[in-house]
């Protein structure tokens, strides 16, 4: 999510054109999107970095109000015309637990609107947005929102609908597949029509962290942050050796944060600001995204004995093992792929391919834990269901599965 372009104290390029994670109108994202500096990924982690690097996962902006409110004018819109319905519809959510009992009393008697811009800011007073951060002060009289910013929550967060739909507890690391980044950024009054028709076409759970950087039209899905411990290679093609890697990427150039990003491979070298907002949290923003496990299958959401035979397809005749390796599923850690080995490109006519656009021309394998969660699947969503994705295995792979064999390996890649 980055904007504009040109290397500046203040580049506005790299404030985020695209999304990551995107504001009451304002990710992986982004990464999905996704992730954070110092140490390896198999460190035992401290309880007190990991804490700290929760409330920075949740509350801390990187000082980006320079891009959403200053640069996009976010605020504008979102205490003009964000209504929280409005807000809900693109996809933003609501952390129940930071509501006083009144205003939960409030929602549910209906004295409190939800058709109304100021209760949006009230929400935001409260701390309430998941991934976006306001500053509301006293002007005339009145609440105002006067400052904007996003989070990595406001991508890689969602919440578990406990009170109303887009309402409830936190589910930090789940990808926010409701999102609609583009579309939010797209309301922005400082976008031109051409690039407001390109945000716009992106849709819910979709994210083109290259857009802003090489101007091609190609949105991927926003990735978890969750079920990353022991994997070093994070993004779908394995640009860095760790989680901070792509954190640092999507902070400067995608949220707008202040500090640097730069790599000779894709030629990015963006920096922002005279200060450095980013750097020193790294390490337990790193911390807190390896802490978030995967979430486990629900009971009842696929058949145990079938499953127990597609374990046996995975390993033998569908030969998903081949990639799918080891303790984590993957082989990420080792190897890159081609993209000749993928099945998941060639992509949509039109759009061109994401590997082509990235520092390793390749791609890695993808872990397979909570996998059951987050359809739509590769990197691109290209394949609506896991069916989907096995029959294409089967048919690009010419796997010559039976379509029992098939519906065994669909239970067990919903067990994982």
């Amino acid at each position: 999510m980055k904007l504009f372009n040109k290397e500046k104290s203040l580049n506005p390029r790299s404030g985020l054109y695209s999304s990551v994670w995107l504001a009451f109108i304002s990710a992986s994202v982004v990464a999905v999107l996704v992730t954070a500096c110092g140490g390896s990924n198999n460190d035992t982690p401290d309880p007190a970095l990991v804490a700290q690097g929760k409330d920075i996962f949740r509350f801390d902006t990187f000082g980006d109000e320079t891009t959403w409110t200053d640069t996009l004018r976010m605020h504008e819109v979102i205490r003009t015309a964000v209504d929280p319905t409005t807000a809900l519809a693109v996809g933003l959510k609501v952390d129940a637990e930071a509501l006083p009992a009144a205003v939960v009393q409030g929602i549910q008697n209906g004295s409190i609107s939800l058709t109304s811009p100021d209760t949006t800011v009230a929400l935001l007073k409260l701390n309430a947005v998941v991934g976006v951060k306001g500053t509301v002060e006293v002007v005339n009289g009145k609440d105002t929102l006067t400052k904007v910013g996003i989070t990595c929550a406001l991508c890689h967060s969602t919440v578990d609908n406990s009170f109303a739909p887009g309402i409830g507890k936190r589910l930090d690391g789940w990808a926010n597949r409701d999102l609609d980044p583009g579309l939010i950024i797209s309301l922005s009054p400082a976008l031109d029509a051409t690039k407001k028709a390109v945000y716009s076409s992106w849709g819910k759970g979709k994210y083109d962290p290259r857009f802003n950087f090489d101007g091609k039209n190609g949105p991927q899905v926003i990735p978890p942050a969750y079920g990353l411990q022991g994997i070093h290679r994070i993004t779908s093609t394995g640009d860095g050796e760790d989680v901070a890697y792509w954190n640092r990427y999507v902070s400067v150039t995608q949220m707008g944060g202040h500090g640097s990003f730069s790599d000779a491979r894709t030629g990015v070298n963006v920096k922002n600001g005279t200060d450095d907002q980013v750097s020193s949290k790294l390490p337990a923003l790193q911390a807190y995204q390896l802490s978030l496990a995967a979430p486990t299958a629900p009971a009842g959401s696929f058949d145990p004995a079938a499953a127990a035979r597609g374990k046996l397809v995975f390993n033998q005749n569908g030969k998903c093992v081949t990639c799918h390796s080891g303790a984590v599923l993957t082989d990420a850690n080792s190897l890159l792929h081609p993209i000749s080995d993928v099945v998941s490109e060639p992509e949509a006519a039109g759009v061109p391919s994401y590997a082509s656009r990235s520092a390793t021309k390749m791609y890695r394998t993808a872990p397979l834990a909570g996998l059951w969660q987050h359809a739509p699947y590769f990197h691109n969503g290209s394949a609506a269901t896991l069916e989907a994705v096995v029959q294409t295995y089967n048919t690009r792979k010419s796997l010559n599965l039976t379509n029992a064999e098939m519906a065994d390996l669909v239970q067990y890649l919903k067990s994982l």
